[in-house]
């Protein structure tokens, strides 16, 4: 699998996908950034009146509802009907599912209108939304991870997409394929957005692979190498000097290196 993963990042690095983001304020320029590192092209296009024209010369769109303005869940809405629609890839972050009422209804709508592809969250997020009892602190899992394999098999069931849910082990599955991601850093933790990067990411690879499984499981185990990469390159726990070292190893991330450090387990 560690192969197949090397393929995806050499893929995204060679056809430049093109990603349409719609996602929140707080971290949208470095989910633009660590996009341009990966080998993707941003856009952060989220205007009601261009999303649906913008969605026909895309790759892949990328959704994240951390801070939903009414304009932005009306364009996310007519974006993500279009790609459905062009059978184009949409990666959903419900970020705040389960701790925020209308997070979870404006999840539930997405999830009704159009093809989701993948629905990437943190563990508290997933298993609220597969009706699992998730521990959440705002927009932070605190949730332990108990079950979570199971609830992700069956959110994958129930919708027909790729689950991901991310913390100190990320799972990823598509309900018969399920695999273990075990890369990262507790300093990741400490930067605002790492889940909203990681989503990006996962967008930009299912913009070159028809495989959501397998784009996503090398989209989680790069992000999460790069942040191991990182945190080695420093002394001590540095939040500030980590952050842009992440953007480097994201960058200069070579298929040795996924070779030697990727830590994937198929369950």
């Amino acid at each position: 699998m560690i192969n197949n993963v090397i393929d995806i990042l050499k893929d995204v690095r060679k056809n430049t996908p093109l990603v349409q983001a719609i996602t929140n304020y707080v971290t949208i320029n470095d989910c633009a950034n660590i996009l341009l590192c990966f080998g993707a092209s941003p856009a952060m296009c989220e205007a009601r009146s261009e999303v649906e024209e913008f969605v026909n010369l895309i790759s892949a769109l990328y959704i994240n509802i951390g801070t939903l303005t009414e304009e932005q869940e009306a364009a996310a809405l007519l974006a993500a009907k279009k790609a459905s629609a062009l059978n184009k890839p949409i990666v959903l972050d419900p970020v705040a599912c389960g701790a925020i009422s209308r997070k979870t209804d404006i999840t539930m709508k997405l999830l009704e209108s159009a093809k989701i592809s993948v629905i990437k969250g943190n563990t508290g997020e997933i298993k609220s939304l597969a009706g699992y009892q998730g521990k959440m602190r705002g927009v932070d899992s605190i949730d332990d991870g108990d079950d979570v394999v199971e609830a992700c098999k069956a959110l994958a069931a129930k919708y027909g997409t790729v689950v991901a849910a991310t913390g100190k082990t990320d799972v990823v599955t598509d309900g018969d394929r399920t695999c273990l991601i075990e890369n990262g850093t507790p300093i990741l933790t400490l930067v605002t957005g790492a889940g909203c990067m990681a989503g990006a990411l996962t967008a930009a690879a299912a913009g070159v692979s028809q495989d959501r499984f397998l784009s996503t499981a090398a989209a989680l185990t790069a992000m999460g190498l790069a942040g191991e990469m990182a945190a080695n390159a420093i002394e001590g726990v540095l939040p500030g000097t980590f952050r842009m070292k992440l953007f480097d190893y994201v960058y200069s991330m070579t298929a040795e290196d996924v070779l030697k450090g990727g830590k994937l387990r198929c369950l």
